[in-house]
């Protein structure tokens, strides 16, 4: 390391601005006595007097002059780089594109409203929504995105989380199907054909596991990619659709006249565990001023109904 005491930058910032030892002193929070050494010691540092006696007063040599402006910036940044990196964050200046990957049902549930508060608090960031064909946290590591939505799944260690909100599995039916003619049984339930969501393709699932204690099972007629794609073959067919409670609330909103009416959901007749929607984020994101804020956006927009757990690892 070069051996130079970058106090003096400072020292020599207050000297040039203030014209005198005694008001660099102040500035400074000196005797005027330690700011005459601070002077001696920029003057043998420079080979410059840089400040010279002129009646009762100091006046700055030509050298000085040429450096005034230059110290009172590089004054500057050395403060900026040395202080906390979210002190003087304006959110209203910042100009990003945050990239999200989700699945679709969280960009028709939650999409519009965090749009919306990013719009009105800060006019600069972009929004990209990346699709999740699965639970893989390369793009993180690899900063490709800035936030992962979803269930937990294999992180790795590093990987920071925070839990947004609890979600349930709802039935949903067309208008008119079998089932809404009487309670859901688990018997009357296992007996219709089902339409699930799976990336991967999978046709078995905690449903099923909790049928089979029953000693139940349905059938499986078909999987699709996304929940969209499920309610759309539900309400054209007797199939029954397996949707987050959150996502079939926000569609039944969404939707309007006579498409709204052409669906109907309901509680399951088995017990599943709830799941935890979180956002993850690498943790060289941590403490960015801006990801910080963002990821608060984030979680204000997915507060519906419970309060999410403060959990973060």
């Amino acid at each position: 390391m070069l051996d130079i005491d970058l106090n003096l930058l400072t020292a020599l910032d207050a000297l040039l601005q203030e014209g005198s030892v005694v008001g660099a002193a102040r500035r400074l929070g000196l005797s005027a006595s330690a700011m005459s050494r601070t002077l001696a010691r920029l003057r043998a540092a420079t080979g410059d007097p840089l400040l010279v006696r002129a009646g009762r007063g100091l006046v700055p040599t030509p050298h000085a002059g040429t450096l005034r402006e230059r110290v009172r910036d590089l004054a500057h940044e050395a403060r900026s780089v040395l202080q906390p990196a979210d002190e003087g964050f304006d959110a209203t200046m910042l100009n990003r594109v945050f990239t999200l990957r989700a699945n679709e049902g969280f960009v028709e549930t939650f999409g519009m409203r965090l749009v919306q508060a990013v719009t009105a608090a800060a006019p600069g960031v972009r929004l990209r929504f990346a699709p999740k064909p699965d639970k893989d946290v390369r793009p993180l590591r690899e900063g490709l995105v800035d936030l992962e939505i979803g269930v937990l799944g294999r992180t790795g260690p590093e990987v920071r989380l925070q839990a947004l909100f609890q979600d349930h599995f709802v039935g949903v039916v067309r208008s008119g199907h079998p089932l809404t003619a009487g309670p859901v049984t688990p018997e009357r339930y296992a007996a219709c054909d089902h339409v699930i969501t799976s990336r991967r393709g999978r046709m078995h699932g905690p449903v099923d596991e909790a049928l089979a204690g029953m000693g139940l099972a349905r059938n499986v007629v078909v999987t699709v990619p996304s929940f969209p794609a499920a309610l759309t073959l539900a309400r054209a067919s007797d199939l029954v659709a397996l949707v987050p409670a959150s996502f079939i609330a926000a569609e039944l909103k969404r939707l309007s006249g006579t498409i709204r009416k052409g669906l109907e959901s309901f509680a399951l007749p088995v017990r599943t565990e709830p799941i935890t929607v979180s956002q993850m984020w690498h943790p060289r994101m941590e403490a960015d001023p801006a990801h910080r804020w963002f990821r608060g956006l984030v979680r204000n927009a997915c507060r519906i109904g419970p309060e999410p757990s403060d959990v973060e690892t």
